[in-house]
């Protein structure tokens, strides 16, 4: 006959609990059983080479180093949220509510913190990028939110608009008394602003512009700010001006109108603005992204925003631009702020994801060598090569976006046409290259957190969610790579025919020269570590590949030209052309981290950071070794040379990693995901699951 269970007394009930925990806390963080060095690293079947002394680094030297002028601004907008924990992003939370709170942080950032990022947005765009980032640590909703406030709404009137529309608007955005929507993507049009189909057609007799949207597709579609919370918006539209030829009206190009949307005391809807709601989102939801449509809404003439182009009020069109494509192109060039925002936000998020996966890696424990006690997951070769390189691109970008926000900065106060080219170019490279690479970290974080990291509260999916459209808004991403190609080819016409290049392109002169000459058969065989770690190989093996890409499709774009006409050529080389880009940008992240690794004063730093940047190079290298194995840039001893070197570089950043991602100082309640945090915080997620 069968037993009856003992009915569980109190007693019972809580010594089982207890065990409970007690066990899943062992498997979450085992307490380490003494064991040599020595024994573990012959078990785990570690390189000799990898023996060697571990590098002293001192975050705080490191820390200093990296984040620099701006510490102290980003350090207020952390402890503020650190402060207010009512105000922090909960797991669960829905669009709407998501909506208002991102709001409040907007709101408490600055009418209570102190935060004006307006007057930075001029004054010192370095310091606006700060702000920024460290809100998107927070939540990436808020940084997107401040971004389109102060950056998109805000930045569109102080840079397309002068001294009239500053002295009306810049206060009440500032504060934001007049919250804002950027209003250029219609459902038909998002990367060819030039097709845009709304229109503003002056009225001459009461001295006002007409705002229409004259089809579905021209329904101006995803604008933030605009389904909740904008008052006001800058509307690109197409400009109309009466004219005596059969047409009409004269089209003058894309221009951009400031268009209140809601009355400022009782927020209902002006009279023709249509305002619908996009809806719940892959991520991002605490931004109210909606839809406007125009019905014959007028605005008065000096709503247009006339730095490049103004009308009278005769209807007389003057600019000091002589063409419409010269017009626009200055109005698009006011506007890379929001890439370069982007380029640095995201490798904030990439920060994020390292600290939490590589932390993880350090405590998780999982098998080991026969009758010893389980090891880091950290110390397997195959999680080195998933986070080891990532590690070492995150520093790369910090470094290559930083010198962008230094040279975006020149040029807001020099508006030296040099820097104009430069910062067009590296910012839209930047900007895909980074949060493209971000979007595939993202993932692979997760994954190499197991099924822990599928737990939200270990935020790779919000953070992988939120930050996927970053390789959409602010230029797609393949478009973005497209010009950087077709700058490239402009360079190189420019290098044959004695012209002056940009600063960023310069080293073509040099590298194409070395292209066109045949690799040197002695140094393709060399194989020392001195010479593979020499920052001149690592630079001229990136560049040599550049130069051979961009001379390749320059000869397949002529031939195809031929018979394809110029837009077919382009399409028929378009991955190439991507490639090309893509090896662009690398070299100059490459030179930007060889540059800043040389600057370092603090020796013991200026280590690390070496060691970082030789794994960076290298390892980009032996992921194209192909590419120079075609053409006997490297020789296969080389490349096994090559491959050994990778191996050994990603086990000594492993052996700094834990100082590396501290250095990236980040605070608890950012990161704030248990499984990167110590032994303790895994009681936190043992309760979280209801234990």
């Amino acid at each position: 006959m069968e037993q009856k269970k003992q009915k569980p007394t109190a007693e019972n009930e809580t010594l089982i609990v207890s065990r409970r925990i007690q066990r899943v806390s062992l498997h979450l963080s085992p307490v380490p059983r003494p064991l040599h060095q020595h024994d573990t690293q012959e078990q785990l079947g570690l390189f000799p080479c990898a023996r060697s002394a571990k590098l002293e680094v001192e975050t705080e030297k490191l820390s200093l180093y990296m984040r620099g002028k701006y510490r102290e601004i980003q350090e207020k907008i952390y402890e503020y949220f650190h402060a207010r924990p009512e105000l922090q992003t909960p797991l669960e939370i829905s669009k709407d509510v998501h909506r208002e709170l991102c709001w409040r942080q907007m709101y408490g950032l600055i009418k209570e913190a102190g935060i004006r990022p307006l007057k930075y947005v001029v004054e010192d765009p370095g310091k606006y990028f700060a702000i920024v980032e460290a809100a998107g640590a927070v939540d990436i909703s808020l940084g997107i939110k401040l971004g389109v406030q102060y950056s998109l709404w805000g930045g569109s009137v102080i840079n397309l608009g002068t001294k009239k529309h500053k002295d009306k608007y810049f206060e009440g955005i500032d504060s934001l008394d007049y919250p804002g929507c950027f209003a250029m993507t219609e459902l038909h049009h998002g990367s060819n602003v030039q097709g845009l189909q709304t229109v503003a057609t002056f009225d001459p007799i009461t001295d006002e512009f007409i705002i229409n949207t004259p089809s579905d597709g021209a329904i101006k579609w995803w604008i933030g700010n605009a389904a909740v919370h904008g008052k006001f918006a800058s509307v690109f539209a197409k400009l109309m001006l009466p004219a005596q030829d059969v047409k009409g009206v004269s089209d003058m190009g894309v221009h951009a109108f400031i268009v209140p949307l809601r009355d400022l005391k009782t927020h209902q809807e002006l009279p023709g603005i249509e305002i619908h709601d996009c809806g719940h989102k892959v991520g991002l939801n605490g931004v109210d992204n909606g839809a406007l449509r125009f019905t014959s809404v007028r605005i008065p003439r000096d709503n247009l925003l006339n730095r490049f182009g103004d009308v009278s009020r005769d209807g007389k069109y003057t600019s000091s631009l002589p063409t419409i494509n010269k017009r626009f192109a200055a109005t698009l060039g006011e506007l890379v702020g929001g890439r370069v925002s982007l380029a640095s936000s995201s490798t904030s998020i990439l920060k994020i994801a390292n600290a939490i996966a590589i932390r993880y890696s350090l405590l998780r424990q999982q098998f080991g060598p026969p009758n010893q006690p389980e090891v880091s997951i950290l110390d397997y070769q195959s999680q080195q090569h998933k986070l080891m390189p990532m590690l070492a691109s995150t520093y790369a970008f910090h470094f290559a976006t930083s010198y962008l926000v230094e040279i975006y900065s020149q040029m807001k106060t020099t508006h030296a046409e040099q820097l104009v080219g430069d910062v067009h170019g590296l910012s839209a490279g930047l900007k895909a290259y980074v949060t493209s690479y971000t979007a595939k970290s993202l993932s692979v974080c997760r994954e190499a957190c197991g099924g822990h990291g599928y737990a939200a509260v270990n935020r790779f999916g919000i953070l992988r969610n939120d930050h996927d459209i970053f390789q959409t808004f602010e230029g797609d991403n393949t478009v973005l790579l497209q010009q950087v190609a077709a700058d490239l080819l402009k360079q190189y016409k420019q290098k044959f025919q004695g012209g002056t290049l940009a600063v960023t392109w310069n080293y073509l002169r040099e590298s194409m020269n070395t292209y066109l000459s045949q690799p040197n058969p002695v140094t393709a065989r060399w194989e020392g570590v001195e010479h593979l770690r020499d920052p001149k190989f690592q630079l001229d093996a990136f560049r040599y590949r550049t130069s051979r890409l961009l001379q390749s499709a320059a000869v397949r774009l002529r031939k195809h030209s031929k018979t394809l006409g110029g837009f077919g050529a382009w399409n028929r080389c378009l991955n190439h052309l991507l490639t090309l880009a893509e090896s662009h940008i690398e070299s100059v992240i490459l030179a930007k981290f060889i540059e800043t690794v040389e600057k370092c004063p603090d020796a013991s730093t200026r280590a690390a950071l070496k060691l970082v940047c030789d794994l960076y190079a290298l390892n980009h290298i032996w992921n194209d070794i192909g590419t120079y194995r075609n053409v006997d840039y490297v020789a296969p001893n080389k490349a096994k040379a090559i491959h050994k070197q990778t191996d050994y570089l990603s086990f000594q950043v492993r052996n700094i990693a834990k100082e590396l991602v501290d250095a990236f100082d980040l605070p608890d309640h950012v990161t704030r995901a248990p499984i990167a945090m110590q032994s303790e915080a895994y009681a936190q997620y043992t309760q979280f699951v209801g234990f």
